[in-house]
């Protein structure tokens, strides 16, 4: 018989371990310590974790992107889900001292209830305007409903640590019926800061937001926006949401919002959205300047068009492109050019592209402003047409507005009839 001539000495670690589980006490004691020592460094963790000052200082073009998944009931029968997809490009500046943001939103909705389209989107432009200060506190300078949240997130003035929590007063403009009637509500939020992690590489606080939605009259407040829509009588539910924020800049890199609320009408109808609301921030893409520099002076010196690099990115000017008079309709002569034209956009596929239509100043102003969107809309029917994405293109029409010589001769009516593509950069 072998005997085993590897012998555990008294007090080794295979010899604690076998007393431990003979031994009821010294098993509590062991539980107890290793509780006390994870104790310790949870909370040290939180004491000795430095307070830091959360503030907003974004100053470069962005682009902001508002999801929603929500599923709709109409008094209580589902209706079907809700897709909708707000992106915007939006340019910071300066006016007197204060930063102001420049946002161009558009609108992709696709409402589906058994695989059959409900709504349809747009993709014309639809501008705000508007400040935020370190808090993220924002104004409203130009306000046509975007974006859907207001001053969210906004932070405290004094310094905050893991586990502090504030309140803090937000703004949400909603269309609960979709028909473009926007009502205006307002929410306090109460945020905890509950830890530190990476986000996409970059450092983020993580910040916890719930509030509740309480509008009208019935919902124990009397809140009413008297520019909305005045068939909204009362709207209640609640919203879950986390943040991620760029501890460089203080933007929302990420919100994802959990919502359960119903709006109720002054005919007795109910709309129920219940689903998520996802909010990302991200930054355009750069292009190869020795790619695209070299096509665009290519470009310029082969046909009627002009260069600018401005706040928003690498602007063509395409004077008096041949319409027939006081239409959207192109003449043959200028397949050439869109030839062209088709053939640089297209060496910058993931960049968005503002096509913004412009005409003299002659007569009634919306007649104006109407014609000038429907030339930006054709203008990207003949860019879709050669192989451009037209999915990243936005569309703007500012009719006479924007005059760049004098509407009192014709030479300058000429000059201020145009089309200007932007390749929207950071």
């Amino acid at each position: 018989m072998v005997k085993n001539c590897l012998r555990e000495e008294p007090g080794s670690a295979q010899q604690r371990e076998y007393d431990a589980s003979q031994n009821p006490n010294l098993r509590y004691a062991i539980f107890y310590k290793f509780f006390l020592i994870s104790l310790f460094f949870l909370i040290n963790t939180n004491l000795y974790s430095q307070p830091v000052k959360i503030s907003y200082s974004g100053n470069d073009n962005y682009i902001l992107t508002e999801r929603t998944d929500l599923r709709r009931y109409d008094n209580g029968k589902y209706v079907g889900l809700t897709s909708r997809e707000v992106k915007s490009f939006i340019t910071p500046s300066y006016s007197d001292g204060d930063r102001v943001y420049d946002g161009l939103f558009y609108v992709e909705q696709d409402t589906k209830h058994l695989a059959r389209a409900v709504d349809e989107g747009i993709h014309d432009a639809i501008v705000s305007v508007f400040k935020i200060d370190e808090q993220g506190t924002m104004t409203m300078l130009e306000d046509n409903g975007y974006p859907s949240f207001r001053s969210f997130p906004s932070f405290p003035k004094k310094e905050i640590s893991i586990g502090d929590s504030w309140e803090a007063k937000a703004v949400r403009a909603v269309d609960p019926t979709g028909q473009g009637i926007i009502t205006r509500m307002p929410v306090y939020i109460q945020y905890t800061y509950t830890k530190d992690q990476f986000f996409n590489e970059r450092e983020v606080y993580v910040l916890k937001a719930l509030w509740a939605t309480r509008y009208g009259y019935g919902t124990g407040v009397s809140i009413q926006d008297f520019d909305g829509d005045p068939e909204l009588k009362s709207a209640s539910g609640k919203h879950d949401a986390t943040l991620y924020i760029d501890k460089l800049t203080g933007a929302a890199l990420l919100i994802r919002d959990t919502v359960d609320e119903t709006f109720t009408y002054m005919d007795g109808k109910k709309i129920a959205y219940k689903g998520t609301i996802s909010l990302f921030t991200d930054y355009p893409g750069t292009v190869e300047e020795d790619v695209i520099l070299p096509a665009i002076n290519r470009l310029i010196a082969d046909s009627d068009i002009e260069y600018e690099r401005t706040d928003l990115g690498y602007m063509l000017v395409i004077r008096d492109l041949q319409f027939v008079a006081n239409s959207a309709e192109l003449l043959p002569d200028e397949k050439n050019r869109l030839n062209q034209i088709a053939d640089l956009l297209k060496k910058v596929p993931k960049n968005q592209i503002l096509i913004e239509g412009h005409t003299a100043r002659v007569g009634d102003q919306s007649d104006e402003m109407q014609l000038s969107l429907d030339r930006a809309h054709t203008i990207v029917s003949e860019m879709g047409r050669r192989g451009v994405n037209t999915g990243n293109l936005i569309t703007k029409g500012s009719g006479g507005t924007k005059p760049v010589a004098d509407n009192d001769t014709p030479e300058g009516r000429a000059r201020n009839r145009r089309v200007e593509i932007t390749i929207l950069t950071r």
